[in-house]
């Protein structure tokens, strides 16, 4: 049967009788009413809210779902699957969007970026998601890239990277440098006084393009010195030569960005090597609550991360976010910041459809550069900025021995998210 709405439909089709019409009209107000959203928003015609030919219903939308739940990245995209289902299951408690309930497609990229591409495209072409929630690595971001620009499909992408990129087809929900990267060098220099750095990463674009703006920061603008600078694979687990190259520069502060589950194999051999948070000052950039199950807390006590969040934030906002989370996922479960900006990205989305009042990526993406914003965002309020970065606040935690963060500094106001830094590329 036609859906009413088809300007093909034959009278006959599209009949209906009044006490029917009459309960259909109670039922979408009664929906809309208890989910505190406008009636407008139900029953909008599918035809209406889809040109484009994507994968919506009278009474369903598809989204897809793409990060690593197998190899040496699953144990840092694990969150952000969990968050990302945690706010889709939530919207579909409300409601919906426009009406229509949220199916999910899972794919797993199995840490291999040419898996990433191959299984976007699926997501894209095969499935006609309407947006898609995945990848963490910049590697998996660059690979699928090309396909959304190609295909036209919009990407929510929820990890602190490099900056350097602005993509029409990518809403950034996780800090990019200037966020991260040079508050936590400024913070490092200012509080704890350092001045020589030893880089170390994993052998990547994220890494790799991180540290070449740490160098210029640390050079150019602190006029500090960086004594040595390290990259091993993914998945490396041997960082025995690296411990002595450390110990002969004695660097005021280790700076890295270590990444997946060769944390685990890094910090155990910094305290077999008898370097630890009481001694040496270190800062990482992809160290969070996630990673720390892995890590051990007491491997990385008194050692220091710089995110945007930390489960320990004390909020009304993410006080409700952590018990929800761990009333999904028990009481165990642990929330690090690319999490939570993984559960950011299906109210975003949200927001803009909302805004558009259609599922069009060109319409959502036109909405999401005109002030959409979350105000009962974990980490506090954020605001989506018109180059598809979110304005947020820049936060360092030290490690401690319960593998739990103690905040210890905090960006007074927001930041404004600032991809393409003079002076850094």
């Amino acid at each position: 049967m036609k859906h009413p709405s088809d300007p093909n439909a034959q009278p006959s089709e599209c009949l209906e009788t009044p006490e029917a019409s009459r309960r259909r009209v109670l039922q979408m107000l009664g929906v809309a009413g208890l989910a505190g959203l406008p009636a407008w928003s139900f029953g909008q015609p599918t035809a209406s809210v889809n040109t484009t030919k994507l994968a919506v219903t009278d009474t369903e939308v598809t989204v897809g779902q793409l990060h690593s739940s197998t190899g040496t990245m699953a144990i840092s995209e694990t969150g952000s699957i969990q968050a990302e289902q945690l706010a889709i299951d939530e919207i579909n408690a409300m409601g919906g969007i426009l009406g229509r309930k949220i199916k999910v497609i899972k794919e797993d990229g199995a840490s291999d970026w040419p898996t990433f591409a191959e299984k976007s495209k699926k997501l894209l072409i095969n499935d006609r998601c309407a947006a898609v929630f995945g990848c963490w690595t910049s590697a998996s971001r660059k690979a699928v890239l090309p396909v959304f620009e190609k295909e036209n499909g919009l990407l929510y992408y929820p990890t602190f990277y490099e900056g350097l990129e602005q993509s029409k087809n990518v809403i950034y929900t996780g800090q990019e440098a200037t966020q991260q990267i040079l508050y936590s060098l400024d913070w490092a220099q200012k509080e704890k006084k350092a001045k020589t750095f030893f880089l170390i990463g994993s052998d990547y674009i994220w890494p790799r393009t991180s540290m070449k703006i740490a160098r210029k920061h640390i050079e150019n603008f602190q006029k500090g010195k960086v004594v040595g600078e390290e990259y091993y694979p993914l998945g490396s687990t041997n960082f025995g030569s690296l411990m002595n190259k450390i110990k002969l520069q004695k660097p005021d502060c280790i700076f890295c960005a270590v990444v997946g589950g060769s944390n685990v194999a890094f910090y155990k051999a910094l305290k077999a090597a008898g370097i630890t948070g009481d001694k040496q000052l270190l800062v990482t950039l992809s160290v969070t609550e996630d990673e720390m199950t892995g890590v051990g807390g007491e491997n990385f006590a008194g050692f220091y991360s710089s995110m945007k969040y930390f489960q320990t934030l004390d909020n009304a906002n993410n006080k409700k976010f952590v018990a929800a989370f761990k009333a999904k996922y028990g009481k165990d479960a642990v929330i690090g910041d690319v999490t939570q900006a993984g559960y950011l990205g299906p109210w975003l989305w949200k927001a803009a459809v909302e805004k558009a009042k259609s599922f069009d990526v060109d319409k959502v993406v036109a909405a999401s550069r005109t002030g959409i914003e979350l105000t009962t965002a974990p980490e506090g309020y954020v605001k989506l900025d018109p180059n598809h970065h979110l304005w947020s606040k820049s936060r360092i935690a030290m490690g401690m021995p319960d593998a739990t963060f103690k905040v210890v500094a905090e960006s007074p106001e927001l930041i404004k998210p600032d991809p393409f830094p003079k002076g850094y590329q």
